[in-house]
């Protein structure tokens, strides 16, 4: 299982970007997919949840509304779309699956959202 996380970068108060995670290993369809992000000194929080097959969605309280996960089955490829950001926002963004009971994490994206 390999997760690569892309599309981080530094962006003003208010501005938008699109997180993309590229999955191989699996069979993507079956299986849940989330994004977490982890600030400096913070506990990894839990972000937004994809059941399989996009069926359902998850969001946590702070970025409901803001921020909207998906997935493509034909690119193996799940997304986070970010507008509304917030300098609180800022982290390393990882997205991560559990397949047959073991957690695959992604390398990370760092967004930053400074002015």
């Amino acid at each position: 299982v390999q997760l690569v996380e892309s599309g981080g970068g530094l962006v003003q108060p208010g501005g938008s970007l699109r997180l993309s995670c590229a999955a191989s290993g699996f069979t993507f369809s079956r299986y849940a997919m989330s994004w977490s992000r982890q600030a400096p000194g913070k506990e990894r929080e839990l972000v937004a949840t994809i059941a399989r097959d996009g069926g359902s969605t998850d969001y946590a309280d702070s970025v409901k509304g803001r921020f909207t996960i998906s997935g493509d089955n034909a690119k193996n490829t799940v997304y986070l779309q970010m507008n509304s950001l917030r300098p609180e926002d800022t982290a390393v963004y990882y997205c991560n699956t559990t397949v047959r009971s073991w957690s695959y994490w992604g390398q990370g994206t760092q967004v930053t959202v400074s002015s």
